[in-house]
């Protein structure tokens, strides 16, 4: 069965970003979760997909709270959709939101389809993961100690460092003078 790749960029900084694999026959929850799996996200809240041009403008709506496909509704069910359904070109873009209060934000866009699927994965796959992920509750990294610890040793606050200065790169006494001539340097 072909697979699917995805880049999907972390709106706020595109350095941040992850590349996901799912089976051509995977619907919009299963790359829902996987998004969220890759960004280290649990999956308390609300999600959808919008149908996205080049200029990343948002268009129709899938949904993980809607359950069933209606004609003239305003949003399609993430479990009801194949992905595949909405793919129509090789770098279609889709927008990303996750938490309805929140709005997290990620751009989602097809970066290549394999043929076969790798034997010794299980899809949907985490293929690489550039940057660190934003937190979703709050400050990823190191904690307040290890942080306090940092900043001590790093501490600029000596006497001789104390206007920002420190005296590298100052020489004897000798430097250039316009009357003298003296080309110290």
């Amino acid at each position: 069965m072909p697979i699917l790749r995805f880049r999907v960029y972390w709106e706020e900084d595109d350095q941040i970003y992850r590349d996901v694999e799912i089976l051509s026959g995977s619907n919009f929850m299963e790359l829902h979760q996987v998004i969220l799996k890759s960004f280290d996200f649990d999956s308390r809240f609300s999600a959808s997909f919008f149908e996205s041009n080049d200029r990343w403008q948002r268009a129709r709506e899938i949904n993980s709270e809607v359950l069933v496909n209606k004609k003239e509704a305003p949003a399609l069910s993430m479990v009801k959709t194949p992905v595949t359904a909405l793919v129509q070109k090789p770098d279609q873009k889709f927008i990303y939101v996750y938490d309805p209060i929140k709005q997290w934000t990620f751009l989602v866009e097809l970066i290549g389809v394999e043929k076969e699927e790798n034997p010794k994965r299980t899809y949907p796959f985490v293929l690489r993961k550039e940057g660190i992920a934003p937190s979703q509750y709050g400050v990823k990294g190191p904690g307040h100690d290890a942080m306090m610890e940092i900043e001590e040793k790093y501490d600029l606050s000596s006497e001789e460092m104390a206007e920002g200065f420190g005296n590298e790169g100052e020489d004897s006494g000798e430097s250039y003078s316009e009357e003298s001539g003296n080309d110290a340097y």
